[in-house]
This record gives structure tokens, sequence and C-alpha cells, in this order.
């Protein structure tokens, strides 16, 4: 087990830090060091319930299960949103429109058409012709005297209701109005609101000279002392009780606190290899022994045992049947022939059984 060995940074540590390092380490010790096995025990107690129960069973049964709920509920959105519709697309939309399809051009074709270029040659053409000799003769003798005359009037109604008035009413009303106005404002602006003007920017550079400039500075002045006879030396002095709380108690604790957390894993480490070692030593290693050295062999002997038993029942019950029913009939030589020269009488002995350790042997 090793622990933190480097030389400090500075001289040798004060009185405060040891005073702060022992109770420091000893709670780490007490607190930290059972912490860490249990966390290291849930650990374990984790990864062997998700390689021996979770594992198998999604592998075996979660995955499976899901799979299927899958298919089927892809079977059954198919059943009920795709295949009807694809049915209803392919086997009834699709030919009707077909169908139409070849209607409507057959009708365009055979019966539009012609009805259209009869009805262009022989109706609408004529009839446009002669509207449009009715429509030159009655606009050069008739229409366009009368919009002459229309707009003439037109022209002089509009002018005398909507000009004339405006500018008789703009030449002889509303400019006289307008100089008389601009002259009573010259008259405002040169009598009142210049002199109101000037006094009012003499009140305000009177009251920033007098007044405000001389109170901006006294505030500022005021700032100024308290920033640099008051913030500044708490400032300083909560920064240096700052730096000093972390280098004096803040850092050792938590060096301590990282050595205790090491020290634990390590105390951790050391415990579970001993426990797999305990373990193996007295579950592993004689668990192991007595099977190979006892379950193996009296395994063998009890198969041994069981095959010498079973060819004694054979031989005991094929005597038996040749004893009360005799010996079955010689096969003839026509069905030796055919079975070319196999031996299958009934009173040829049977091999006997070797066991399959001795044979590889």
């Amino acid at each position: 087990m090793e622990t933190d060995k480097r030389p400090p940074a500075g001289g040798g540590d004060g009185c405060l830090v040891a005073v702060i390092r022992i109770p420091v380490k000893i709670v780490a010790v007490l607190v930290v060091l059972p912490v860490r096995v249990v966390w290291e025990l849930l650990v374990a107690g984790g990864r062997a319930v998700h390689r021996h129960l979770l594992g198998p069973l999604y592998v075996h049964v979660i995955g499976p299960a899901l799979r299927g709920l899958g298919w089927l509920l892809t079977v059954l959105l198919k059943l009920v949103f795709v295949w009807p519709w694809a049915g209803l697309w392919r086997y009834v939309l699709t030919p009707v429109g077909r169908g139409l399809t070849w209607l409507g051009r057959g009708a365009y074709d055979h019966l539009l058409a012609p009805a259209g270029r009869i009805l262009m040659t022989y109706v609408l053409r004529p009839l446009g012709g002669a509207l449009a000799w009715l429509g030159r003769g009655g606009m050069r003798y008739l229409l366009a005297p009368l919009a002459k005359g229309v707009g003439r009037t037109a022209w002089a109604l509009g002018m005398t209701l909507f000009v004339w008035p405006w500018v008789g009413l703009w030449r002889y009303v509303l400019t006289p109005v307008g100089r008389g106005i601009g002259w009573l404002a010259a008259l405002v602006h040169r009598y009142v609101l210049r002199p109101v003007g000037l006094g009012l920017v003499w009140l305000v550079v009177a009251v920033y000279r007098y007044l405000l400039r001389p109170v901006g500075l006294g505030f500022v002045w005021l700032v100024v002392a308290v920033y640099r006879y008051l913030l500044r030396p708490v400032g300083l002095g909560l920064g240096w009780l700052a730096v000093g709380l972390y280098r004096y108690v803040l850092a050792p604790a938590g060096r301590v606190l990282v050595w205790a957390w090491h020290v634990a894993g390590l105390i951790t480490a050391a415990l579970w290899r001993g426990l797999k070692r305990v373990g193996w030593v007295l579950i592993g290693w004689p668990a192991s022994r007595v099977y190979r050295h006892v379950l193996t062999p009296v395994g063998h002997a009890v198969r041994e045992v069981w095959r010498t038993g079973r060819a004694a029942v054979r031989e005991a019950r094929a005597t038996v049947r040749r004893a009360l029913f005799g010996t079955p009939p010689v096969e003839p030589a026509r069905s030796r022939a055919r079975t070319l020269g196999s031996t299958t009488a009934a009173d040829a002995a049977p091999a006997d059984e070797i066991s399959l350790p001795r044979r590889q042997g």
C-alpha cells in the first residue's frame, strides 16, 4: 500500500495544518472506507445481477417478446391502414380511372372536337364578322360624335364643381389668412419665444455650473474615498483570508480526503482479493477436488455397472426366448443372396459392449 510521499511545496507545515489534518484523516478513514466498501459491493452485485439475471432475461424472454409484439403490431397496422387502401387503389380506383380516361378521350375525339369545329365554322365565325361590321359603322357615325359631346360636357361640369371653387378659395381666402398667421408667428417668436428660450438656457447653465457640477464632484470624491479607504482594504482582507483558508485548511483537507479515498480503494481491493482467495480455498478448490477425484470415478463406475447389468439382462432375455420358443428359422439361400452375404441369423452372438474410455484406450 503506497501513500502520498511527495515533499511539501514550501517549508514545514504549521501546527494549524497538523491539528486540522489528523481529525480529518480519522473522519475520512471512518466514513470513506465503509462507503467505498458498500459501493464496491453494490457494483459487484449489480454486475452479477446484470450478467446472470437481467442479460439472459432480456436475451431469452424480453427480446423475443418485444420482437414478436413488434411483428404483430406491424401486421395489424398493415392489415388496418395499408392493405385495404392498397387493394382499393389497385383493384378499384386504378381500373375506374383508366376507364374514365378512355371514355373521356373517346368522347373528346369523336364528339366534342367535331361539334366544336362545326360550331366555329358555320356559326361563330359568320356571327363575329357581322358584329365586327356593325361595330365599325356604329363607332364611326354614332358613338364618336356622342363621346366628344359627353366628354366636353363632363370637362366643363368637373371644372365648375371641383377646380374653380378650390382655386378661388386658395387665391382669395387661404393665401391672405396664411400670410397673416406667418406675420403673427414671427412677432411671437421675436418678442416672446426667443426671450423665454434665452432665459431658460441661462437658468440651465447656472444650475449646472453652481449646483449639479459641485454636487457631482462631491459625490465622485465620496465614492473614490469610500473605495480607497473602505472597500479596497476590506476586499484585500477578505482575499487574504480566502487565500489563507484555501491554502491552510481546504487544500490539506482535500488532499487528505483524496488520500483516504485512494487508501479505501486499495483496502477494498485487497479485501475483495482476500475474499476471492478465501472463497476459492474454502469452496472452489475442495469442490473441484471432490468433483475430479470422487464424483467422476463414481460416475464412471456407475456407468460401467449399468452397462454390464443391461448386457446381462439382454443375455438372460435371449436365453429365455430361445428356451421357450426355440431358435428362429434359418434364412434361405435366396434371401442370403439378396442381402449380399450379410449375416442376419438370430443365433449370431451379439458383439460385446465396450465402454467409451476402453475403446478409446
